[in-house]
């Protein structure tokens, strides 16, 4: 078994504390570690030796290579996470676990339109009352999503795996159930999406790559258990830019419904178009750094990303065990509440969750909450109208908004390596064994470039990139304890890198259209374990404007 990948004259290769060249020609096997060797490596990572000290490494540097290669001829699954875990808890904060009975607000009825696609574009919390009233049927509703699905999805690239037959029997279990006096809650007899990173047993599980495009995994991911228990009927498994990046997968570039001449964004491309499509009134998505936020933004639907350790990962795709997060992607704040008061909860399977309640209540006032706004994003040139409109909107609801600036003493871009490292270490087999050369996207941002690269950081830095985020979890603890909600452009500033490095919960939504009619969205933030602040805001900002509402013109039919 070769050791390295043969495609360059000089190969490297990561050390505990270092980079070291080996020196090898394509074809041949890594060399003998010589000072030489060493030389090239100093100018990586930035530190020189002296002859002596180049001298007295050459054994340790061997024996740390002969690891490698013993670890390399032995099989790991992306599943094995590392004996490390990611702690978003600051010093002293412990999230509450008493969990209180929901309330949800919802009417006590709500008319049936004549039209499939008005059935179709209709939220969970509407949904859920007429099946609950017996005024549409689990397998009608099922139908309707399914039919559309058959009509839509090659348009827009979204589906990898339909699962009819499957759907449609659970649609009638949840019938046969309903008939009987059972009733399951909110999600009873609710179809719904995956992203296709997600295991079903009995299906494939893409992860929207071509090197797994056939794989299968036997086993049912946790939020997946979780709904099926809830009530949902799982109707397809939709596309993911390859491997957790972009809008572009094994099958093509899927697109946004507002505007076909636009990918979806990513990673989250399938289930934010087919929500948007009304192929489903809720997808699961995922978020490591933009990827529930990016293609709610692009799609016009309401994203959600938990914070981390709040949703079982278990039976996902791993990138990043320390960034990772699951979360749903609907048509409104308070869809996606119903939906996390499923998912959410402590899974012995994935030692990274942690139990904390979620306590929504339709009850309590958003007047009640005092909110902040990343001020210095909304000024300037550079600053939207569309954000500006935002502030605008909730003073005339009654909110008082009060300045913040974002600021750090960290370096945040450079904690970035975590996930670099991490992504390399979850692929690493398909970086030595070529097939990263079989991915679509080959760009120099790509994966495949960004994991070859990311060998070659050293284990050191990655560990002081930690301890630096650990400096950043304390000073946005800080900030966030003083506001239940902070607003902020959807991309303003470097937010969204500090949040998902802190694993702070995060709300999504429509805020507008731009000329060439893509949507723009809104950011709400919140301190971690509070989405329940997140919904009271947002739904009473989606209460005050319409623009959840919207439906693309050409699947409006």
């Amino acid at each position: 078994m070769m050791l390295f990948k043969n495609k360059s004259k000089l190969g490297l290769f990561i050390l505990g504390a270092g980079l070291l060249s080996i020196g090898f020609i394509a074809g041949k096997k890594a060399g003998e570690i010589t000072p030489a060797a060493i030389s090239g490596a100093e100018s990586l990572i930035g530190i020189e030796f002296s002859q002596a000290e180049k001298d007295s490494m050459i054994q340790n540097l061997t024996n740390h290579r002969n690891s490698f290669e013993r670890m390399r001829e032995q099989k790991i699954e992306n599943a094995i996470s590392p004996a490390l875990y990611f702690n978003p808890l600051p010093h002293g904060f412990t999230p509450s676990q008493t969990q209180a009975p929901f309330d949800w607000g919802l009417p006590e009825k709500v008319n049936l339109p004549e039209k499939e696609n008005d059935i179709a574009f209709l939220p969970v919390s509407a949904l859920s009352v007429l099946i609950k009233n017996k005024q549409i049927s689990s397998e009608r509703l099922t139908t309707i999503y399914l039919d559309r699905i058959k009509k839509y999805a090659d348009t827009l690239q979204c589906l990898i795996t339909l699962m009819e037959e499957e759907a449609l029997m659970q649609a009638r279990k949840m019938d046969a159930e309903l008939a009987a006096g059972n009733y399951r809650g909110p999600l009873h007899g609710i179809p719904y999406g995956i992203k296709d990173l997600l295991a079903v047993k009995g299906t494939k599980t893409t992860w929207g790559a071509t090197p797994y495009k056939d794989q299968v995994i036997e086993e049912t991911a946790t939020v997946v258990e979780k709904l099926e228990a809830a009530g949902g009927v799982l109707v397809g498994k939709f596309t993911l830019g390859a491997l957790a990046m972009g809008d572009v997968w094994y099958g093509g570039v899927t697109k946004n419904p507002w505007n076909l001449e636009q990918g979806s964004s990513g990673s989250s491309a399938g289930s934010g178009s087919a929500v948007s499509a009304g192929l489903v009134p809720f997808a699961i998505g995922t978020e490591t750094l933009g990827s529930i936020v990016s293609p709610s933004t692009r799609n016009g639907v309401t994203g959600l990303r938990p914070t981390f350790g709040r949703v079982s990962r278990h039976g996902a795709m791993a990138l990043s065990w320390s960034m990772d997060k699951i979360g749903p992607m609907s048509r409104s704040a308070l869809d996606n509440a119903i939906v996390l008061s499923v998912i959410h909860g402590f899974d012995p399977r994935d030692k990274s969750t942690i139990a904390a309640a979620f306590n929504y209540d339709a009850k309590k006032s958003y007047k009640e909450l005092k909110v902040g706004y990343f001020a210095p994003f909304f000024e300037g040139d550079r600053a939207s109208e569309f954000d500006k409109k935002v502030l605008e909107d909730l003073k005339a609801m009654g909110v008082e908004l009060h300045p913040v600036t974002l600021q750090t003493s960290v370096d945040v871009s450079s904690m970035l390596i975590s996930l670099y490292v991490e992504g390399a270490a979850a692929f690493d087999e398909m970086t030595r064994l070529d097939l990263d050369e079989l991915l679509v996207a080959q760009h120099r941002n790509a994966w495949p470039n960004l994991f070859r690269s990311s060998r070659f950081i050293p284990a050191v830095e990655y560990i002081q990139a930690n301890r630096f985020r650990n400096i950043l979890i304390e000073e946005m603890h800080a900030l966030f304890s003083d506001y239940d909600v902070i607003v902020t452009p959807s991309f303003g500033g470097n937010q969204l890198q500090v949040t998902n490095l802190t694993g702070h919960p995060a709300l999504c939504m429509p805020s507008g259209f731009l000329e060439n009619g893509s949507p723009v969205s809104i950011t709400f933030l919140a301190n971690l374990f509070d989405e329940e602040k997140l919904i009271q805001l947002g739904r009473a900002y989606q209460a005050h404007t319409d623009w959840q509402d919207k439906r693309p013109p050409l699947f409006d039919q």
